[in-house]
């Protein structure tokens, strides 16, 4: 079916797009990404995408007093399983990684307020950070708002503030915790840069196209 045909405009007009599935990968991919909105500094909960639904969830209360730092979400058509995990473990040296088989997590930093999630937008990924949660590799990919003038001139993740990236650290260590209970086992062994985020976006879409063959789709 060709890509302005008026069958697949009423489709599109009818039905929401799966903001994993059906959310295209944009011509300048991976240098842009589109990424889907879960949640923002505001939010007192934790939503997550179900992949089932498409539809927003939420996954739990924020149990400590910590808020996601900047916008938080996931980058459509992405999957972080064998060709993510294996890039993981060059990098580090370890054995036994594999993927957490979820679409890549991406932070948006931008200036502008956003209210609430459950959106999409255009950013410029700049680097990231390598996590391992257990023995699963996962990947935070930083990216910033195309078009916020705040953050127009931050090529790679080495323009920003030092103290900032600390604080994205510190969130992705802590997030999970609970209350009472016993320490999760996650670490950051790199913050990376831009080429290296690149890579690991065209990583995870290779690795997305091997699961869902027939739901490709690359503009």
């Amino acid at each position: 079916m060709s890509g302005n045909s008026p069958r697949q405009s009423i489709y599109s007009l009818t039905f929401r797009a799966h903001p994993w599935h059906g959310v295209p990968l944009g011509e300048n991919f991976p240098n842009r990404v589109t990424a889907y909105i879960e949640m923002v500094q505001s939010d007192n909960m934790k939503f997550e995408l179900d992949k089932e639904t498409g539809i927003l969830r939420i996954d739990r209360p924020q149990r400590f007093s910590n808020h996601c730092p900047a916008p938080y979400g996931l980058i459509p058509q992405t999957l972080c399983a064998s060709r993510v995990a294996a890039f993981c473990m060059a990098k580090t040296n370890r054995v036994e990684v594999a993927g957490d088989g979820d679409p890549l997590d991406v932070c948006v930093l931008c200036e502008s307020n956003i209210n609430h999630g459950n959106v999409l937008l255009n950013a410029r990924p700049i680097g990231g950070l390598r996590m391992i949660d257990g023995n699963e590799a996962d990947d935070k990919i930083l990216a910033v708002l195309d078009g916020d003038l705040a953050y127009e001139n931050v090529e790679d993740i080495n323009d920003l503030p030092t103290k900032l990236v600390d604080r994205l650290r510190h969130y992705f260590l802590t997030y999970k915790e609970i209350p009472g209970g016993a320490l999760p086992c996650t670490e950051i062994t790199h913050v990376f840069s831009r080429e290296e985020a690149l890579e690991i976006i065209r990583l995870s879409h290779e690795d997305y196209c091997e699961a869902f063959p027939s739901l490709n789709q690359k503009t």
